[in-house]
C-alpha cells in the first residue's frame, strides 16, 4: 500500500487562499442582506446600533466555537465584521472623551469596531451635548475604575440628562512605557496622565530611580509629546503606540495587574432585555433614620441583586445625598419592575437611567 506524503507548504497555502475566498463571498453575501436591513431600518425608523442583537450574535458565536481560536479572538473577529456592516446600513457617530488614543478611545473602538466614525471631545458634558443635539447616535463616557473609584462628573451629568445607558464596557487598563527610543537606559523623562503615574508608581520607583515625571492632560498626550523629543518616554496604551509610531519599551507596568475601567455608552434610544442585563438609577429620599434601609427593602424583598451603591451629595442642600444603584435585570423584568414601583413611591427623587446588557 503506497504511503500519504504529508501535504507541503505550498498546497496548505493553497488550501487557505480557497479558504478566504469562501470566506469573502460569505462576508459579501452578509453585507447585501444588511444593506436590505438598513433600508428596513429607515423606512421604520428603527435604530442601526441593537445592543440586544448583538448580544445575541456574540453569545451565539461563542457557543458554536469549537476551536481553535479562542472565544475573544472569534469575537473580535465578529465585531470588526459587524462593525463594517453596520456602516453599510447607516455610518455610526461615536462621541467619546478624548484625545485620541486615550483608554476611553480604546474602549469606544473596542465596542463599536473601527468602521464607526469616532468624535473625540475634549470633556464628558461635551459628550453628552454631541448626543442630545444628534452630533452623534452614541456617547461614550468613564464612570469608574478598579483602583481609582468613580468618575463622579459622569454621575452628575446622568441626574440633569435625558439621556440612557445603552450598553457597558469594561476594559483592562494596560499601562505600556513607549518611546520614540530604543533602549529603556536612554529615558530620562517619563510622561503621563497623573492617574497613570499614579498606578506605576511603583514599577517606575524600581526600574527608573530618579527620572523626572510629567504630568499631562492625558495619556495620549504624552505619546504625542514623546514621539520626538529624546529621552523621554510616555505612558500610554498600545493604541497611542501604533498612532504615533512609538516603540513600546515594557508593557503592563501598572502596579495592580487587576486594573479595570468601566465605561457607559449612552443614547437617545433604550436597550431591549438579553436576557442577562443590568438597571441603573438614582434615587434620593428625606434625611431621616433608617431611610436607605427602607427604600432598598423592596429590592431585598423581592430577590433583587443590589450590585453597586455609590452616594453623591445634593448640590443644593447640604447633608442630603444622591444614591446611584446598579441591580442585576432588566426594567421589563415583572419582579424589577414591580420593585421598582415600591421604591420609587418611597424616593423624593427618582430616575432609571438605563437597563442595559452586562459587559461581557
Amino acid at each position: 500500500m503506497k504511503k500519504r506524503s504529508a501535504p507541503n507548504l505550498g498546497d496548505l497555502r493553497t488550501k487557505i487562499d480557497d479558504i478566504d475566498a469562501k470566506i469573502l463571498a460569505l462576508i459579501s453575501r452578509r453585507g447585501k442582506v444588511a444593506r436590505q436591513i438598513g433600508d428596513i431600518k429607515r423606512q421604520s425608523g428603527s435604530a442601526v446600533y441593537v445592543p440586544s442583537r448583538e448580544k445575541q450574535i456574540f453569545d451565539t458565536v461563542i457557543k458554536l466555537n469549537s476551536g481553535p481560536y479562542s472565544d475573544p479572538s472569534i469575537i473580535a473577529i465578529f465585531r470588526e465584521i459587524i462593525s463594517a456592516t453596520r456602516a453599510l446600513e447607516v455610518p455610526t457617530r461615536v462621541a467619546f472623551l478624548g484625545p485620541f488614543a486615550t483608554f476611553t478611545h480604546m474602549a469606544a473602538v473596542h465596542h463599536f469596531g473601527t468602521s464607526a466614525t469616532f468624535l473625540a471631545q475634549t470633556g464628558i458634558s461635551e459628550v453628552f451635548v454631541e448626543v442630545e443635539k444628534d452630533h452623534a447616535d452614541y456617547g461614550v463616557v468613564p464612570v469608574e475604575n478598579s483602583t481609582e473609584g468613580v468618575v463622579n462628573y459622569t454621575l452628575d451629568k446622568f441626574v440633569e440628562s435625558d439621556l440612557k445607558i445603552c450598553s457597558e464596557i469594561i476594559i483592562s487598563v494596560a499601562h505600556h512605557l513607549m518611546s520614540a527610543e530604543s533602549e529603556i537606559k536612554r529615558i530620562k523623562r517619563v510622561y503621563s496622565h497623573p492617574q497613570a503615574l499614579v498606578q506605576c508608581r511603583q514599577w517606575l520607583s524600581l526600574n527608573l530611580p530618579g527620572v523626572e515625571l510629567k504630568k499631562t492632560e492625558s495619556t495620549a498626550a504624552a505619546a504625542e509629546r514623546v514621539r520626538k523629543e529624546k529621552g523621554a518616554a510616555a505612558i500610554a496604551s498600545h493604541l497611542a503606540a501604533d498612532i504615533y509610531g512609538l516603540n513600546i519599551l515594557k508593557a503592563d507596568i501598572q502596579d495592580q495587574i487587576h486594573n479595570f475601567t468601566r465605561f457607559l455608552v449612552i443614547s437617545k434610544e433604550a436597550a431591549q432585555p438579553t436576557g442577562r442585563d443590568k438597571t441603573s438609577l438614582v434615587i434620593a429620599a428625606k434625611d431621616r433614620v433608617g431611610i436607605l434601609y427602607e427604600l432598598l427593602r423592596p429590592l431585598s424583598e423581592a430577590g433583587v441583586n443590589l450590585t453597586k451603591i455609590e452616594s453623591r451629595p445634593l448640590k443644593k442642600r447640604a447633608w442630603e445625598y444622591l444614591f446611584f444603584l446598579d441591580l442585576d435585570g432588566h426594567l421589563k423584568d415583572p419582579i424589577i419592575s414591580e420593585s421598582l414601583v415600591c421604591l420609587k413611591a418611597e424616593s423624593e427623587f427618582f430616575k432609571v437611567l438605563g437597563s442595559y446588557p452586562k459587559s461581557s
